[in-house]
């Protein structure tokens, strides 16, 4: 179901995905934090994944479905997120404008979701 134009959420979520590579390197080199590191990047970069997938969807149902999975795993990342800004693990101030990011791209997600479901 690719929706045309320029694919904004695919170009965010993959940018995105590349500062949760560079997050997950950063805490494991640093601040030698293996578990926390593991789970960011696995549901960081699974937005991305999951945007990807929703192009070659079967359905509209599908379309949306992988995109509301790509919307929770987006909302997992917010907490891990605010979990090691809160603990110290990432400085907010190098690493704070992800979560605005972040959050951005749950709106667009939402937007999209919402979108499509109203034309089914």
């Amino acid at each position: 179901m690719n929706v045309g134009k320029e694919n904004i959420i695919k170009l965010k979520s993959f940018g995105f995905a590349l500062k949760i590579i560079e997050l997950s390197q950063f805490l494991i080199q640093n601040k030698k934090e293996f578990v926390l590191s593991k789970q960011i990047l696995r549901s960081g970069t699974a937005i991305g994944a999951l945007v990807r997938e929703s192009e070659h969807a079967e359905s509209k149902i599908d379309f949306i479905h992988k995109l509301a999975i790509a919307q929770k795993e987006s909302n997992e990342t917010q907490y891990w997120l605010e979990l090691l800004i809160s603990s110290w693990f990432a400085d907010q101030e190098v690493w704070g404008n992800m979560l605005s990011e972040n959050k951005e791209i749950s709106r667009i997600l939402v937007a999209i979701i919402v979108s499509f479901k109203k034309n089914l």
